[in-house]
């Protein structure tokens, strides 16, 4: 009979942690797919291989029509775990703080367009019989107060109720200044009302009708006060910002008026999605294996003799460091060396890819348009006389797609932008430009130059969240030397902000009668 293992301490320990991951794992599994299940009754079905398995774009769709299965359910590391897991944390504090601010906003909303009309009906229902008879005068009013209420609750609604376009990283400042400014504002009318109206009881009915037409048209002052601050203070330019992509150097100018650091952020990711070129990090890999094919050249022996690993094997620790530093010295002496010669290798390389690329180029930009030569618009009386072999649009692509297919991958891989376009979205381009006549050149631009980000999928330039790095306060205006940066996964942009300055103008008059002039003859003057 054999006996029962005896485990450490330690054994035991990696093995409730192994459980407590996987535990960890099935929760997250069940989070994604309880998701997926609650987000399947708005998007079309998908054919899918297996259980978390998402559609994935496969490079060579010019070659091959393999499918592509997703990973494994389990390949998931604790660094996954946590980060799903503080996105997860994240979504959800801001959708409560987005309801929580609409919320208020309503109930505040509520109480400004109920206000007025509560000071007209109480004195009907609390003291009816004491109310003076309302003569000509004061149904007037009424329609100026109908009337006023209406124009105020558009401007309301055009100015504040948008869909919101980002979610801030602080309150914003005027709005909620705003807010406090309302509240208080209606809270001393309804003050005043209660205490010089509702405890006296005041027969005076055309005097309370007007005490509701002013606080209307308080509010449509306040309103106005709106317009100014949140619209029109920032439409001036006073400051110049330089944003920078941190990681191929890419740089816009953009002229910005009286703003917040976030606000200025948000206006400033608005631009970059529509002017900045999408970002291709496979651009960026080239130097970095060219630099470290250099370092990996290089290698140091110890020709002297042993020395001891490490300063606590002995005596010999002095030895040991000094055996250090000239490696290191060596390396850096080395690596200067080749620097004098690695100018020619990147000359010769960055010729020899643009020659492939004009290569790749030529071969595509003639297989697109032998392509388009197939294909040719009908008119109603062909279509008359030929009723078959007619496709729409969608047909005509995937008909004519195979034949340029393999010159475009090619030519994609070449530029290394063969992520940025799957197979379905270029048939889908190929088939807008064949409804909308547009020739093969339209067609190839899309490809032959990098467009704007927005131009691309949004899996592919979609960040789920930036983050907005200052060292002043976020809500604090912009000011000269301001520098900040927003920051994503991939890349960084840092925003650097200039003052526009003082530009002083004087004048200069010119008589009209000043401009004559006179002939000067040389010898030498061919007349």
């Amino acid at each position: 009979m054999q006996s029962p293992t005896v485990m450490d301490a330690e054994e035991e320990d990696e093995v409730l942690q192994v459980l407590e991951v996987c535990e960890t794992i099935e929760e997250i599994r069940e989070v994604i797919v309880t998701t997926i299940e609650e987000d399947s009754h708005n998007s079309p079905p998908v054919a899918s291989s297996g259980t978390g398995t998402k559609p994935s774009q496969d490079d060579n769709w010019g070659e091959t029509t393999t499918a592509v299965t997703g990973t494994s359910e389990h390949s998931l590391s604790q660094e996954d775990i946590v980060r799903i897991t503080k996105d997860l944390e994240d979504s959800v504090g801001l959708d409560c703080r987005r309801y929580f601010t609409l919320t208020l906003a309503v109930i505040l909303g509520l109480l400004v367009f109920l206000t007025p009309l509560a000071f007209l009906v109480l004195p009907y229902i609390l003291w009816p019989e004491k109310l003076q008879t309302c003569g000509t005068a004061c149904e007037g009013l009424f329609i100026s107060v109908a009337f006023k209420l209406l124009i105020l609750l558009l401007a309301v609604w055009a100015l504040f109720f948008r869909s919101p376009r980002a979610g801030l990283p602080r309150v914003f400042v005027f709005r909620a200044l705003l807010a406090v400014l309302v509240l208080l504002f209606v809270m001393s009318y309804w003050l005043f009302y209660g205490v010089r109206i509702l405890d006296t009881q005041d027969e005076n009915y055309q005097g309370i009708v007007q005490y509701a037409v002013s606080l209307v048209d308080a509010l449509l002052f306040i309103h106005y006060l709106a317009i100014v601050l949140l619209e029109l203070r920032q439409l001036q330019p006073c400051f110049s910002v330089s944003v920078m992509r941190s990681t191929d150097g890419e740089k816009r100018h953009y002229n910005l008026g009286q703003l917040s650091i976030q606000r200025a952020a948000l206006a400033i990711l608005e631009h970059y999605y529509c002017d900045f070129p999408v970002h291709n990090p496979a651009l960026l890999s080239a130097s970095k294996s060219r630099a470290a094919k250099h370092l990996a050249g290089l290698k140091v022996y110890n020709v002297d003799g042993e020395f001891p690993a490490s300063p606590a094997d002995g005596p010999g620790n002095n030895a040991a460091a000094g055996m250090a530093h000239s490696q290191s010295r060596a390396m850096i002496a080395a690596a200067a060396r080749r620097r004098d010669t690695s100018h020619n290798e990147l000359y010769y390389e960055e010729a020899e890819h643009e020659r492939r690329v004009r290569k790749r180029k030529a071969r595509l930009v003639v297989a697109v348009e032998e392509a388009f030569t197939h294909i040719k618009r009908m008119q109603e009386e062909d279509q008359k006389k030929t009723p078959g072999d007619v496709m729409d649009p969608r047909e005509a692509a995937q008909a004519i797609f195979p034949s340029m297919a393999r010159a475009l991958q090619k030519y994609l891989r070449t530029t290394k932008q063969q992520h940025c376009h799957s197979m379905e979205s270029i048939q889908q381009h190929l088939a807008f430009c064949i409804t909308n006549n547009m020739t093969p050149k339209a067609f190839l631009e899309s490809y032959l130059s990098a467009g704007p980000t927005l131009q691309y999928s949004r899996n592919h330039w979609l960040a789920r969240q930036w983050t907005l790095i200052s060292e002043a306060s976020v809500t604090s205006g912009l000011s000269d030397g301001s520098i900040f940066q927003l920051k994503c996964v991939d890349f960084s942009l840092v925003v650097t902000t200039k003052k526009i300055p003082y530009i002083q103008m004087s004048e200069e008059y010119i008589d009209p009668k000043s401009h004559k002039f006179v002939l000067r003859l040389q010898s030498e003057t061919s007349v």
